[in-house]
């Protein structure tokens, strides 16, 4: 099947963007709000850019009446924020967090996960999330008609569940993929585990 682009509503590329690149890892990303509270959502455009600098990026549109989704508008208020990588258990409760609701109601509100508050950071992290990654605003692009928003954001620090690290002699931290069990997108209401996990060598 040859599919023409040009001949299909933004809509519907997006439905078939999502069906085949897969899978794809997903950010739970905790902004604070400006009044009390935080705000918990999830986005699958969502990826590693650069090492040096530490840079992730994620890409979000608007809301269905035309204004900043909320994680947006507390990224470009306090710059910082701690994106989260969700089991396969946690499943639902993404699904949940990615709700449209009024500025303000927290979905922390509606899911049940406790936070945590590390030391020196400005926000807390979800405490049964495997990975948590503490960063800040690097920069943002507006891209197309409705200015999707592809926002690159500096990785500051890690956090990672004991269980899911091996330490190797040259210091280099090895993380155990499958004690992570990373939540993956896939599309429509699809998620995905990652299954068996192999490794092939790399030639030498």
């Amino acid at each position: 099947m040859r599919i023409d682009i040009s001949a299909l509503s933004a809509n519907n590329v997006y439905h078939l963007m999502t069906q085949s690149i897969i899978p794809r890892p997903v950010a739970w990303v905790l902004t604070a709000n400006k009044g009390p509270g935080y705000n918990l959502a999830p986005f699958s455009y969502f990826n590693a850019l650069s090492s040096e600098p530490p840079l992730v990026m994620l890409s979000m549109g608007k809301k269905p009446d035309g204004s900043l989704k909320d994680t947006r508008s507390n990224i470009l208020n306090t710059k910082q924020l701690v994106i989260h990588i969700p089991n396969t258990a946690q499943a639902a409760e993404v699904t949940e967090s990615a709700r449209t609701l009024e500025y303000g109601d927290s979905e922390l509100e509606h899911i049940d996960h406790p936070l945590v508050q590390e030391e020196g950071w400005p926000l807390p992290r979800l405490q049964d999330a495997p990975i948590a990654m503490l960063a800040e605003l690097y920069e943002l692009h507006e891209l197309g008609p409705n200015k999707q928003a592809v926002i690159y954001c500096e990785i500051k620090e890690f956090f990672i569940q004991d269980e899911c690290v091996i330490k190797e002699e040259n210091n280099r931290i090895n993380i155990d993929a499958t004690a992570v069990d990373a939540l993956a997108r896939l599309g429509g209401g699809e998620y995905a585990s990652l299954g068996e996990v192999f490794k092939i060598e790399r030639p030498k």
